[in-house]
C-alpha cells in the first residue's frame, strides 16, 4: 500500500515521505542507548591490544551466557560444553552457515518482541534470510559505525550522497532525467542504483557536482561507473568538497579505488560487516584495515577448520542478541596482515591485509544499464522460501534465473514479489526466464557464484 501511494505522489511529496520514513527509522537507530554506546566505543578506541582482548573476552562471556539462556538452539548445542563462556573454548563450538541459520531460525532467535527489528537480507550467496535485532543491538551497531565515520568528520545531518538498493524512482522521474530523491531535513540525497546507463550517467555526474555532498555512502560499483564517466568525458569534480567515501556491500579492487578517488578527489575508506550483523572491519586514514575486537570474534580457518593466515572468515558477533551469530561462516575470505606490520593511526586492533569477499560481477539491462551485485542480491528482499538462486546472462536482452526453493514456504505470491524485484532493476523489456531446479552447482574452484555474466564483451563501454 505504501509503495502504491508513493508512486502516485508528486516529486516533492515523495521526498516528504522519505523524510518521514527516516524520522521513524532514526528514532530507533539513534534513540535509547545510542549515545552511551558512542561514548563507550569511543573510549575503547584508545585501548591497547591487550586491553581490547580483555574487553572482548568479557563481552564474549556475557553474550554466550545470554544466548544459552534465551536461545533454545544454543541451549541445546552449547549447554553441555564445559566453561562455554570462556573465549578460549570457542573452538569447541559448532560452526554454522547461512543455510543452517535459515533452517533453524525459529529456535535460534531469542526474542519475539514486537519492538524487534526485522532485517531481510539477500546476500551474495543467493540465499534468503530474515533475522531479528533488538533495538539496543541496532543502536550499538550504528554507534560503532558512526564512530568510524566520525574519524573523517561525518555525523548525521552532514550533506551526503547515498547509493543503495532502494527503488525510489517513477517513470516521471526517468522522463525528467531525475535519478534521485532528497531527505531535505537530514541532508541526504538518495541516488538510484537501478539506472546506471551510459545515457543517464551525465545527469548523475552533473547533479553531484551541483549538490556537492560532503560524504558518499553506498555501492562502490555504482560510484565507479559515475567516476569513470566523469573522467572519460572531461568533467571536473570540485576539489575539497567531498571529505570521504564509505563503500558498502561489495569488494573494493585497487582499480576501483584509483578511479573513484581520482575523479572525486577524496579518499575512500572501507567498512566491512553484513546485514545479518557480523562484527566490523574498518579502514583507517592510513589505509590499514583493522579487525574491531570490541564488536566480536574473528576466526580465519582453512578447509579443515584449523586457524590459518588466509582463509574463511568465521565470526561471532556481540551485537546480535536477537539472532545470535556464533561461529558463523559468513561466506567471505580474509587474509590477516603479518604480525610485525603495525599502524600508527592510534587504533590498536589487529590488521587485515585483504578482504576477499563479494565477487565483482553484474547483470546488464539494455533499458537500465548495469545491475550490480548488491542490487542482484537484494532481489530476495520481501521473499521467503528461496533457498538459493543464480542468474546467468548469455544474451543482451535475456536473463535466466535458476532457483532452489523450499516448497513449504515458497508460493505464487513469493514468486510475484521476486519477479517484481527483478523488474524494478532490469526494466520491463528484457526476457526473464525462471527455472526451478533441485541443485545449483559450484564452480571448479569450489566457489558459488550468484551471477554469471557471459556477455560482458557485448556491453557498451
Amino acid at each position: 500500500m505504501k509503495e502504491k501511494i508513493y508512486s502516485i505522489l508528486p516529486h516533492f511529496l515523495q521526498n516528504c515521505m522519505i523524510v518521514m520514513y527516516n524520522v521513524l527509522a532514526y528514532k530507533t537507530r539513534y534513540g535509547g542507548k545510542y549515545k552511551r554506546y558512542r561514548r563507550e566505543n569511543q573510549n575503547n578506541s584508545t585501548l591497547s591490544q591487550g586491553e581490547l582482548r580483555a574487553y572482548q573476552a568479557e563481552r564474549f562471556k556475557k553474550f554466550i551466557a545470554f544466548t544459552i539462556e534465551y536461545s533454545p538452539y544454543y541451549k541445546e548445542t552449547l549447554g553441555d560444553i564445559s566453561n562455554a563462556t570462556n573465549i578460549e573454548n570457542i573452538r569447541q563450538f559448532p560452526i554454522i552457515n547461512k543455510e543452517i541459520l535459515r533452517q533453524n531460525i525459529g529456535n535460534i532467535v531469542t526474542t519475539q518482541d514486537k519492538n524487534a527489528i526485522h532485517m531481510k537480507t539477500g546476500g551474495t550467496t543467493g540465499k534468503s534470510l530474515e533475522v531479528l535485532f533488538t533495538p539496543e543491538n541496532m543502536q550499538e551497531r550504528y554507534a560503532i559505525l558512526d564512530n568510524f565515520r566520525s574519524r573523517f568528520g561525518y555525523e548525521l545531518g552532514r550533506k551526503t550522497a547515498w547509493f543503495s538498493g532502494k527503488n525510489i524512482l517513477t517513470q516521471r522521474d526517468i522522463k525528467k532525467n531525475r535519478f534521485w530523491k532528497t531527505d531535505f531535513i537530514h541532508h541526504v540525497r538518495y541516488y538510484s542504483t537501478f539506472h546506471i546507463k551510459e545515457e543517464y550517467l551525465k545527469y548523475y555526474v552533473e547533479d553531484l557536482i551541483k549538490y556537492q555532498p560532503e560524504y558518499f555512502v553506498g555501492f562502490p560499483s555504482t560510484i565507479l561507473e559515475i567516476a569513470k564517466f566523469g573522467l572519460k568525458n572531461g568533467y571536473t569534480y570540485p576539489k575539497g568538497v567531498t571529505k570521504a567515501i564509505f563503500p558498502t556491500a561489495e569488494t573494493i579492487t585497487p582499480e576501483m579505488r584509483e578511479a573513484i578517488e581520482s575523479f572525486f578527489q577524496t579518499g575512500m575508506y572501507n567498512q566491512y560487516a553484513s546485514s545479518e550483523g557480523a562484527p566490523f572491519i574498518f579502514e583507517c586514514e592510513n589505509g590499514k584495515l583493522h579487525l574491531e575486537l570490541q564488536s566480536g570474534v574473528f576466526e580465519v580457518l582453512d578447509e579443515n577448520d584449523q586457524p590459518t593466515n588466509s582463509g574463511r572468515s568465521v565470526v561471532t558477533s556481540f551485537t546480535t542478541e536477537g539472532t545470535p551469530l556464533i561461529r558463523y561462516d559468513i561466506g567471505d575470505r580474509i587474509t590477516l596482515e603479518d604480525e610485525n606490520v603495525t599502524c600508527n593511526c592510534g587504533n590498536k586492533n589487529p590488521l587485515v591485509k585483504e578482504i576477499l569477499g563479494r565477487i565483482d560481477d553484474y547483470i546488464y539491462s539494455p533499458e537500465n544499464g548495469k545491475i550490480n551485485l548488491g542490487n542482484v542480491s537484494n532481489t530476495l528482499k520481501g521473499t521467503r522460501g528461496i533457498i538459493r538462486f543464480q542468474v546467468i546472462q548469455n544474451k543482451l536482452d535475456t536473463i535466466d534465473i535458476f532457483i532452489v526453493i523450499d516448497d513449504k514456504m515458497y508460493n505464487r505470491s513469493v514468486e510475484n514479489i521476486f519477479i517484481q524485484n527483478w523488474r524494478d532493476r532490469i526494466g520491463s523489456t528484457m526476457t526473464l526466464n525462471i527455472n526451478y531446479v533441485q541443485e545449483i552447482p559450484v564452480e571448479k574452484s569450489g566457489k558459488y557464484r550468484i551471477v554469471k555474466n557471459n556477455i560482458k564483451h557485448l556491453i557498451p563501454v
